[in-house]
């Protein structure tokens, strides 16, 4: 009767060891292999390669705030009159302010430009974010330096575009070309392109870039990489994490800058479930995006 009770105690010893082994120590590696996001957001900017610096070059929205400093009057007036005329020509508002501005508009020659000389001529952006999708103008400078002796304030036109992207063009009664002539205009394609490029609205885009992950027999190791592309900075979300449907973890995702990113890595995470065929990262976010497509990433059982 005595053995029967040790053997008894013996069994359960190791049923119970053998379970401890199977639920939480890694016997086997299941890697789910990396994977990149894809995005559905696409915009039919024409000729924005040729026409500006970079492609798809905007200010993150419609409206624009500038602040004119040190000017006479007449090239005031001039700056005044070019930001009126791309008002009344294109989708774009400007309205001045005391700091603060996107546009810093000065007639000093001596006036140094921070982190070294503008992009072309006497005018253009100073400070640009790369995203899949845009290249984001956060600020820009114009130096007026000559005096328009043209009806239009051609010279202040001429650096305002640069500002908002735009490059010379080869075309001489273009306003755009290198030298300044009163009969020169601004081009139909030129507001055509600022039209497109600014109809889309300024919204955040939070998108997984790539992740990857590996379970080490019940425990799940992962590496989510996450970036707002988008045109405003992001608001807060969250990152869900799903083994076949089963929600196993969840992530606050606080808000992330235009062009800016965070990864999220994943160490030891205990999964319940006996067998795993996909895992799924979702971003949730209860605000409006560029698309939502790219909020999602499956993996599946590399083989």
């Amino acid at each position: 009767m005595g053995w029967k009770i040790i053997l008894s105690l013996i069994f359960a010893i190791f049923a119970i060891f053998s379970l401890v082994i199977y639920w939480f120590i890694p016997v086997n590696t299941i890697d789910f292999g990396t994977k990149s996001g894809n995005s559905n957001f696409s915009l039919n900017a024409l000729g924005s390669e040729e026409a500006q610096f970079y492609p798809n070059m905007r200010f993150p929205t419609k409206t624009i705030s500038y602040r004119i400093d040190n000017c006479p009057l007449q090239k005031k007036g001039d700056m005044n009159a070019a930001f009126n005329i791309l008002e009344n020509r294109t989708s774009l508002t400007f309205y001045p302010v005391l700091d603060d501005e996107q546009i810093y508009v000065t007639c000093d020659s001596k006036a140094k430009i921070e982190g070294g000389m503008f992009i072309a001529g006497e005018g253009g952006p100073t400070n640009i974010t790369s995203t899949i999708n845009f290249n984001v103008i956060l600020n820009g400078k114009i130096l007026l330096i000559k005096d328009s002796r043209c009806s239009e304030p051609n010279v202040a036109i001429h650096e305002l575009l640069h500002v908002l992207g735009f490059k010379h063009s080869n075309n001489k009664n273009n306003i755009m070309y290198n030298y300044s002539d009163c009969g020169q205009t601004i081009g139909q394609d030129s507001i055509d392109l600022i039209d497109n490029i600014y109809d889309v609205p300024d919204y955040p885009d939070l998108a997984i870039e790539n992740v990857s992950a590996v379970m080490n027999g019940k425990y799940l190791d992962a590496n989510i990489s996450i970036r707002n592309n988008g045109l405003r900075r992001s608001s807060p979300a969250k990152l869900i994490i799903s083994a076949d449907d089963k929600v196993v973890k969840e992530f606050d995702v606080k808000g992330i800058e235009i062009g800016y990113g965070t990864i999220i890595t994943l160490s030891n995470v205990w999964i319940s479930k006996i067998s795993i065929d996909e895992l799924n990262f979702l971003i949730e976010s209860d605000f409006k995006e560029l698309e939502k497509s790219n909020n999602q990433i499956k993996l599946k059982i590399k083989k």
